[in-house]
């Protein structure tokens, strides 16, 4: 099962918090949406951000660069933690390293 979870603090605690008191439909229609069903999906950990919108919304919550990437990056190790059934850190401790040869071109 997919891990939204991360994305889904993140986002919610930026709106919440931000300066511009943005609603969940605020919010959904500066980002082009037409009612607040998107952001209420991602705020509840049903959804992603899409990438074309990521940018925007980062600009609009005052979200840096490095806090979407590590949201998004727990949120994907925790999707491989559901589908594998170990955690991540777990996996990539028993990996060697690739070297340019083993990469599939």
């Amino acid at each position: 099962m997919r891990s939204f979870k991360n994305i889904a603090i993140l986002i919610r605690y930026k709106r919440i918090t931000s300066k511009l008191g943005l609603s969940q439909v605020d919010l959904s229609v500066l980002l082009g949406y037409k009612n607040g069903q998107f952001i209420s999906n991602v705020e509840r950990g049903m959804c992603n951000i899409p990438l074309k919108t990521m940018k925007h919304i980062c600009e609009i919550l005052e979200i840096n660069q490095e806090e979407i990437k590590i949201a998004i990056l727990k949120d994907y190790s925790d999707t491989l933690t559901n589908y594998f059934g170990k955690p991540l850190t777990s996996i990539l401790n028993k990996s060697k390293p690739l070297n340019g040869n083993e990469i599939v071109k």
